[in-house]
């Protein structure tokens, strides 16, 4: 039974049932729940209950996996449950992870744990951690698994299967063999639906496919995503600069990055991680939000300090500001639109300097339709209600500028931001809804100076 199990057996969610559960005080329904669930499902369960309830559950985890689980969690919960937990502990809990799951964890474990697990591998296995270990995590090399399946090309296709044979028990995730020369470089790959539909006296070098091309070890893990989706891969080949055969990169590591990536696209907008607790202590919560509204009480202030150059402008047409909040909103909005658009596409290496003019005329372009038909309705509005036509001409004039500088700004500043190395869905939203915020009022308010008064 899994979660999905649970959740169709009626109404109650997994996680209602083990809240339920947990407030029963019956831990014999947890444990009955628990073992029902897979480690993400339990991870899942862990990220969505308080601190509290989760020590109640922890224990009740099948040690065999705990490891599991803490990969599958995110890093500050899963930094907080190995706090809690005993040396000893933690060396068993990550003794039957595979490599690559176990390189993620190693480098948050403490380092006498770490030297207890290192201790614990064979030679060869300790080398092809340490292989991981020495990429960053998030290049292809820190999400490769070193446990490949290699033949060489001049073998043939029996020789493969009693091969395979022989092992019993392949790597997970795995859809065929790669072709290594005699001394590992990368040469092709076979997948197992060739391997069983070929002649047995067939020799693997006229079986294996070239393409697609190897993963290179210092590739970004964006980057990685994006290949396996445009070659539409199960697996994929990891080589270092010389064409050594490093590793392999399966699809399941590819969802855990589209995963962060999405996560972290939409809560870096309002100055959050992807890895964040939603759980953790209101001061941890309060501390990481602080700076955020800070930067944005900083714009706030600028903007304020614009509108207050217009003071006797404001005092004597009322109008003015009644109407102030339209065009920095506007052209807030229209910013924010074309800068989502633009960071994406550097997200996913759709935009460089060889398409940059062109997106950058179509977003004018996509400005000036908008800006003549929203300033044309603003203008009727804004003339009927206050009787004049005056105000009509100030707000519209005001409105075009605003979002063709709002286009500018949405376009400009995440490849600006880009090239800083700053990420711009952090940093982007609020520097361009400082922009429109001021242009909007400077304009509006020096465009009523000069015509109104």
């Amino acid at each position: 039974m899994t979660a999905a199990d649970l959740q169709n057996d009626g109404s109650t969610t997994p996680l209602e049932a083990l809240r339920a559960a947990l407030g029963g005080g019956t831990m014999r329904n947890v444990a009955r729940l628990l073992s029902a669930l897979n480690p993400a499902e339990i991870a899942a369960l862990l990220e969505s209950l308080p601190p509290e309830q989760r020590r109640l559950l922890w224990p009740l985890v099948e040690p065999a996996e705990h490891g599991d689980v803490l990969v599958e969690l995110n890093e500050e919960v899963r930094s907080r449950l190995i706090a809690d937990l005993q040396p000893e502990q933690l060396v068993e809990a990550v003794a039957n992870l595979e490599l690559d799951d176990l390189a993620d964890l190693v480098r948050e474990l403490p380092e006498a744990v770490n030297r207890e697990v290192l201790r614990s591998l064979n030679e060869s296995d300790r080398r092809r951690l340490e292989a991981v270990l020495g990429y960053d995590e998030d290049t292809a090399g820190g999400l490769m698994n070193p446990d490949t399946l290699t033949v060489r090309g001049d073998v043939t296709v029996e020789v493969v299967l009693r091969y395979l044979r022989m092992r019993k028990e392949l790597p997970s995730g795995v859809d065929g063999v790669f072709v290594v020369s005699r001394d590992g470089h990368y040469r092709g790959s076979l997948s197992f639906a060739k391997l069983l539909t070929s002649d047995p006296d067939e020799l693997v070098a006229d079986l294996m496919s070239t393409e697609p091309p190897s993963v290179p070890a210092t590739m970004p893990a964006t980057e990685v995503a994006t290949f396996f989706e445009n070659y539409d891969l199960v697996s994929a080949p990891v080589t270092d600069e010389n064409g050594m055969l490093l590793g392999h990169i399966t699809v399941d590591d590819v969802v855990d990055v589209i995963r962060e990536e999405a996560s972290h696209s939409v809560l870096s907008m309002a100055g959050l991680d992807e890895d964040d607790d939603m759980f953790a202590p209101v001061t941890v919560s309060a501390r990481r939000r602080f700076v955020w509204l800070g930067v944005n009480l900083a714009a706030a202030f600028v903007a304020a300090r614009v509108a207050g150059l217009f003071e006797a402008t404001l005092e004597e047409v009322v109008a003015l500001a009644i109407l102030l909040p339209i065009v920095p909103s506007m052209g807030g909005v229209a910013g924010n639109q074309t800068m989502v658009l633009i960071t994406r596409g550097l997200a996913l290496g759709r935009v460089a300097r060889s398409n940059a003019r062109w997106l950058l005329v179509k977003e004018l372009g996509v400005a000036v339709l908008n800006s003549v038909s929203w300033a044309t309705v603003v203008a009727l509005v804004t003339s009927w209600w206050f009787g004049t036509w005056r105000v009509g001409l100030v707000i519209a004039a005001a409105l075009a500028v605003n979002l063709l500088c709002a286009a500018l700004a949405g376009f400009g500043v995440p490849l600006t931001l880009k090239r800083l190395r700053v990420d711009p869905a952090l940093a982007g939203g609020v520097v361009v809804t400082t922009i429109t915020d001021v242009v909007g009022i400077a304009a509006f308010l020096g465009l009523g100076t000069l015509i109104l008064t």
